[in-house]
């Protein structure tokens, strides 16, 4: 990875590494809703965003850093 290198100048807002905690979490909730209300036999939801709310997650949301360094674009 040593050549990798980020194309845009867009950071996530947070401390956090990743959220792959979260995601795991969110995914099992949508899966769990989905096939309840199939097995009621209503309509299940289309998209994960109407069962979890994203916003709670480790990572917050991401900003433009126009002053980005060499550094900071190094994955």
């Amino acid at each position: 990875m040593s050549r990798s290198v980020r194309k845009t100048k867009i950071f996530g807002i947070t401390t956090a590494l990743s959220e792959k905690q979260d995601k795991r979490l969110w995914n099992r909730k949508f899966r769990k809703v989905c096939k309840t209300l199939i097995r009621l036999e209503k309509e299940a939801p289309v998209n994960i965003n109407s069962v979890t709310n994203i916003w709670s997650g480790a990572k917050d949301g991401r900003r433009y850093y126009r002053n980005a360094t060499k550094k900071d674009m190094r994955k």
